[in-house]
């Protein structure tokens, strides 16, 4: 009798389609697989979307987001969430409570806002429900620049502000908070001209992971692999610090092995990156 393949472990992505297949739901697909787990799916809604940016969104109906959840979790359930674009209020109450009814630990929630051509991911009317009803239930926030800078109310220009924001950030309810540092790009780091820190605080003390800095339009699809990367790592079962670190290493050699497509942001070659790191 052949032995048994070891069982992988589970990531469920909740977030977007992208037909481009750089950001989003493929993304998340790609990054979970390429580490080695397994991906299971939620779409909250789906995009027209190409190089250039999001055209159109269609917003899947709040109800069914929580019935495709239920049809997961009551049957091959999961190790860890990663959540992306919510787009609207009903689809992050209803996710926040089918999270607080499975009881699930490791959710990585990315507060996807804006997309990069700076089309809206997240209604106006939703950001009070991710930050003060989904923030509370989640063990790692990973906000950008700009994210952070909405939810906790204040200008970041260096890292001192960065370190404030994921203070505020903190009080919201996670247990981690991971502030990226890509917008920022080398600004940060005065002693090191080719590195990109990130912010990561566990409510005691903070790290600062530091990454190749790579001049690239090719990003597309950065933040949802990154969360992906770290979500699968915890289904793993790292800690937060080690999954945040693996995660970046990850998110770089992606990035590093990038390629352009049509005539915009080009995308991550996460396949790559897990091969030939």
């Amino acid at each position: 009798m052949k032995d048994q393949k070891p069982l992988l472990s589970k990531v469920l992505s909740i977030a977007g389609s992208d037909t481009g297949g750089g950001a989003g739901i493929q993304a998340d697909i790609k990054t979970i697989t390429a580490l080695g787990g397994y991906a299971t799916t939620i779409i909250t809604a789906l995009t027209a979307q190409n190089s250039l940016g999001v055209h159109a969104i269609f917003e899947v109906p709040a109800s069914f987001v929580g019935q495709q959840i239920d049809a997961i979790m009551t049957d091959i359930g999961t190790d860890a969430v990663k959540t992306g674009m919510l787009w609207c209020r009903e689809i992050v109450e209803v996710v926040s409570s089918k999270i607080r009814e499975f009881n699930i630990k490791r959710v990585v929630v990315d507060p996807v806002m804006l997309s990069k051509n700076n089309r809206r991911l997240l209604s106006a009317d939703a950001v009070d429900a991710l930050t003060f009803r989904l923030f509370p239930l989640s063990f790692i926030v990973t906000p950008n620049i700009p994210e952070a800078e909405c939810i906790a109310g204040l200008q970041i220009q260096n890292i001192s502000h960065a370190e404030e924001a994921a203070k505020c950030i903190y009080q919201l309810g996670p247990s981690c908070v991971l502030i990226k540092g890509g917008h920022a790009g080398i600004s940060w780091n005065t002693k090191n001209k080719d590195r990109v820190i990130d912010i990561f605080y566990d409510g005691k003390s903070f790290e600062y992971i530091e990454g190749e800095y790579i001049p690239t339009k090719n990003t597309h699809g950065t933040g949802c692999t990154y969360a992906s990367a770290i979500a699968t790592h915890l289904a793993k079962g790292s800690g937060p610090g080690e999954a945040v670190v693996q995660a970046k290493r990850f998110v770089t050699a992606s990035i590093r092995r990038s390629f352009s497509l049509g005539k915009g942001y080009g995308t991550l070659d996460q396949f790559g990156a897990a091969q030939f790191p």
